[in-house]
C-alpha cells in the first residue's frame, strides 16, 4: 500500500489547500446542467485551478462542484452514487428528521429558503470564481463562452462582497483553522493525543486517504476491467486493485447564512445599558474573541502542534478555564471547537493515561462530555455578502437595512461525522457540556425545546459561583439556502467529461 509523503497536489482543486484569500473578488453560481455532452465537452477544457503552487500566484481561480443530482444529469452512474455516503445522496434538506438535527426549523425551515429548500432547488452545479479586485467581469466572460451557455441553466448568483478579513457583525474570522497533515507526520494512533492538536490527517478532508481514526472514508471505487474508462482514475491506497472515483475529491457543504447586524448591535446595547465597554464585553462573550481577534482565555507556552509559535491569536485551550468563567462554556468558538483532546486534561505518563482510557480520575464531571474535537474538524472557506455596517453604526436606530451574510462554505470528509456533528451536538444543542437551555448564541436558532422549556438564554458565570444571564436572545442568523456538494478531483472530472453522452437534460 502506497503512503507517499508527496501529496499530489496538481490533482487537487486549490480551495483545498488555499482558500484564495488574497482574490478578494468572489462570483458563485448555482447551475443545473441543461444539455449533458456541451456541459461534459466544457469539463474538459474548464481551467480549474488545482492546489498546485504556482509563481506568480494565479490571479483568478475557478472551483467546480456537483450535487447528486448534479452527478446524475452528467451521466454518472447509480453504481458509483450508491457508493457515497447516504447524507450525501439524501441531501441537506432530504428528510424532516436531518433538518431537525441541523437545526433547520421555525424561521430556518427549508420551505422559506429562498433556494435549496428541495430537491428541485438544489442545484446540479456549484461554480465559485475568484479574482482580483474588480477582476471578476473579465474571468466570468472567458468563462461563459458559447459552450458554456449551451451546457448550462444559470440558476442563480449568489450575492457575494468583500469586507476585509471581518464577517458582518465586526469580528475578525477564519482565524482558526486546522492545520492538514499533508506529509502525516502526526500520528492517529488512539488514546496517544491527549492534547488539543490543530494538525489534522488529510484523510479528515480529502477522500482517500486515512483519517483520524487511521481508516478510508467509504467512497466509490470502480473495477476498470469493466469500465475501461476508469484507468485514467487513481489507484485507491487502501484497495489497489480498484480505481478511486473519489480520490482527492471532498464534499462541500454550502449554506447562506442572512446576518441581522443591526439587530445584533442593538440588543446587545440595550442590554448593556448603552454603555460601551459592556456592549463589547457581552459580544466578546458570546463570540469568544474581542473584535481583534484576541481569545478571552490566556494563550499557553507549550507547542501546540498545527499552530506557529507566531500564532498570537489561535495559540490556546481551554484547560485554564473548565468552568467558563473567562469564555463561557456556551460562546460560539467554544461550541464549534471545544479545543480538546482524546481524553480529559491531566498528567502525563502511561499509568495516567491508562487510568484516563478507563474513565476513572475525573476531575470534574462535564471533563467526558465534549467529544475530541479532532474527529469534527471543519476546513472553512467562507465569503461574505452585503455592504460593511461597523458596530458603531450599527446600534444606531436609523442604521441602514440591508442584506448581510455569510455564504458558510465547509470541506469535509465526512458530512456526518464532522459538520452535521458539530451542528447537532455543539452548535444548537441546548445542553452542550453539562449547559442547560441555550444554545449557539449567535448561530443556532432560539425555538422552545420539545417540553415548552424556552432556549434564549445564555449564561457567563463569575469566578465567585454566581452567573450572569442574558435572556430573550433574538435569533441573528436565518439560514436561506443550502445543498451539500461533491468537489472531484481533477482527474475524476477528466473521467465525467469522459463518459457517454445523452444529450440535453429532459428534467429542465
Amino acid at each position: 500500500m502506497k503512503k507517499s509523503s508527496d501529496f499530489q497536489f496538481d490533482d487537487l482543486q486549490g480551495l483545498l489547500r488555499f482558500g484564495y484569500g488574497k482574490l478578494t473578488d468572489t462570483c458563485f453560481l448555482l447551475l443545473n446542467v441543461a444539455d449533458t455532452d456541451a456541459a461534459k465537452q466544457w469539463l474538459i477544457g474548464a481551467p480549474v485551478s488545482s492546489a498546485a503552487f504556482s509563481d506568480p500566484p494565479p490571479r483568478t481561480a475557478l472551483q467546480i462542484a456537483f450535487s447528486v443530482a448534479g452527478l446524475r444529469a452528467l451521466g454518472v452512474g447509480d453504481d458509483i452514487i450508491d457508493n457515497f455516503s447516504d447524507e450525501f445522496i439524501v441531501g441537506m434538506t432530504g428528510d424532516e428528521s436531518r433538518s431537525r438535527r441541523l437545526g433547520d426549523i421555525g424561521d430556518d425551515e427549508p420551505k422559506r429558503w429562498i433556494w435549496g429548500g428541495n430537491d428541485k432547488q438544489v442545484p446540479h452545479v456549484l461554480l465559485l470564481l475568484y479574482a482580483e479586485k474588480n477582476g471578476i467581469p473579465e474571468w466570468r466572460k472567458k468563462i461563459e463562452d458559447k459552450l458554456f451557455s449551451t451546457a448550462f441553466k444559470l440558476l442563480r448568483q449568489l450575492p457575494t462582497q468583500d469586507i476585509g478579513n471581518r464577517e458582518p457583525f465586526g469580528f475578525v474570522d477564519n482565524i482558526s483553522q486546522p492545520n492538514i497533515d499533508w506529509k502525516r507526520e502526526q500520528s492517529i494512533d488512539m488514546h496517544r493525543r491527549d492534547r488539543y492538536s490543530n494538525r489534522l490527517a488529510i484523510g479528515e478532508v480529502v477522500l482517500g486517504y486515512p483519517n483520524e481514526y487511521g481508516q478510508y472514508t467509504e467512497r466509490p471505487l470502480i473495477d476498470s476491467n469493466q469500465d475501461p474508462l476508469a484507468k485514467s482514475l487513481p489507484n485507491a491506497e487502501d484497495q489497489p486493485s480498484l480505481k478511486d472515483f473519489a480520490r482527492n475529491g471532498s464534499f462541500l457543504v454550502l449554506r447562506q447564512l442572512s446576518q441581522d447586524v443591526p439587530g445584533f448591535w442593538q440588543f446587545l446595547d440595550k442590554e448593556a445599558g448603552s454603555v460601551p465597554e459592556q456592549r463589547e464585553q457581552l459580544a466578546a462573550a458570546m463570540v469568544g474573541r474581542e473584535r481583534d481577534g484576541t481569545p478571552l482565555v490566556p494563550l499557553v507556552d507549550e507547542d501546540i502542534p498545527g499552530i506557529p509559535a507566531g500564532d498570537r491569536r489561535n495559540r490556546f485551550n481551554f484547560v485554564s478555564d473548565p468552568n467558563g468563567t473567562r469564555c463561557p462554556i456556551g460562546a460560539h468558538i467554544r461550541r464549534s471547537n471545544p479545543r480538546t483532546g482524546d481524553l480529559p486534561p491531566g498528567g502525563k505518563g502511561f499509568f495516567c493515561r491508562l487510568i484516563k482510557i478507563l474513565g476513572f480520575g475525573l476531575e470534574r464531571p462535564n471533563d467526558d462530555l465534549v467529544s475530541s474535537s479532532r474527529f469534527h474538524r471543519l476546513l472553512r472557506r467562507g465569503r461574505t455578502y452585503g455592504p460593511w455596517l461597523a458596530p458603531e453604526n450599527a446600534v444606531k436606530q436609523d442604521a441602514p437595512e440591508a442584506e448581510r451574510g455569510l455564504h458558510f462554505i465547509c470541506l469535509v470528509a465526512n458530512i456526518s461525522r464532522q459538520f452535521e456533528f458539530v451542528q447537532n451536538a455543539w452548535v444548537v444543542n441546548s445542553k452542550f457540556a453539562g449547559l442547560d437551555q441555550e444554545r449557539d448564541p449567535l448561530l443556532a436558532h432560539r425555538e422552545p425545546l420539545h417540553s415548552g422549556v424556552e432556549t434564549d438564554q445564555f449564561h457567563r458565570p463569575d469566578p465567585d459561583g454566581t452567573r450572569r444571564k442574558t435572556c430573550h436572545l433574538p435569533q441573528f442568523i436565518t439560514v436561506r439556502g443550502g445543498a451539500y456538494f461533491f468537489m472531484p478531483g481533477l482527474s475524476t472530472l477528466r473521467y465525467i467529461g469522459a463518459l457517454p453522452g445523452t444529450g440535453k437534460d429532459d428534467s429542465l
